[in-house]
């Protein structure tokens, strides 16, 4: 209904989209570590993430580990990027056209393609999709989603959240990812996989790898077995970075 003495005009359609897009981009939460800058959803955020944000804690320890050794000359793959806060790192040392992140959650993957564009490192790769190891045959692999990003997995055969969404996502091969990218350092956060991708081959460039491993949810026996699968790789121990659950092993390469 037109009222009489008032002038209408049409506002276009794509203007509306644009200024609804900026408004809503505008309530996403804001963050800032050691000059890096990270935007997250707030659906994927909890207390505990956000506390660590704001104190500058989140990830400090491969933070750590990254700053300790990594070089201006390596390649790195980083498995489970979450919000993109060590793939940013590594981008800004060794050049983003060097660094391959791998996200399973399809909202943090779109978060961590924001996070390294509002840090001019928007080059570096990003695949959405969770590694597995060799011996796995399907395409895809069901990952749960958690409320906070951090406790995202591979679904195992109980739900660990009753407000986790269950997913399914393309299945990479950490066989294929290295072939692809070639990385002289690993940098792997997911949360238990890595039972099962350490038992492939590790590609003779590969020099040291970043692992944060999770005795709380597979036991101190299967960390042993991890240690042990490592070393039979030719990797060792590497003080110089490792703190807690964090380990960081290394290797002479050719």
């Amino acid at each position: 209904m037109k009222i009489a003495g008032i002038k209408y005009c049409r506002v276009p359609v794509l203007a509306i989209a644009q200024a609804r897009g900026a408004y809503l981009e505008a309530l996403v939460p804001r963050f800032k570590i050691g000059g890096i800058k990270l935007q997250i959803p707030e659906n994927a955020l909890n207390d505990n993430i956000r506390a660590a944000l704001n104190s500058g804690a989140y990830e400090y320890k491969e933070f750590f580990a990254l700053q300790k050794n990594l070089r201006e000359t390596d390649r790195v793959l980083e498995l489970g990027g979450g919000a993109g806060y060590l793939g940013v790192f590594a981008a800004q040392t060794v050049g983003p056209e060097n660094v391959a992140i791998v996200e399973a959650s399809p909202i943090m993957a779109r978060t961590i393609e924001k996070n390294l564009q509002i840090n001019e490192c928007d080059t570096a790769r990003v695949l959405q999709g969770a590694v597995v190891g060799q011996a796995f045959k399907d395409e895809t692999i069901t990952f749960e989603v958690s409320p906070g990003f951090w406790a995202s997995s591979i679904a195992g055969e109980k739900q660990k959240n009753k407000r986790s969404k269950l997913v399914e996502v393309p299945a990479l091969k950490f066989s294929d990812l290295q072939e692809a990218f070639d990385p002289t350092v690993v940098v792997m956060d997911i949360e238990g996989a890595e039972l099962d991708i350490i038992e492939d081959p590790w590609r003779d460039n590969v020099r040291l790898v970043i692992m944060e491993t999770h005795p709380d949810f597979y036991g101190i026996p299967k960390l042993s077995h991890v240690m042990r699968t490592m070393f039979d790789a030719g990797f060792h121990y590497m003080p110089w970075g490792s703190r807690g659950n964090v380990i960081v092993f290394e290797r002479e390469t050719t």
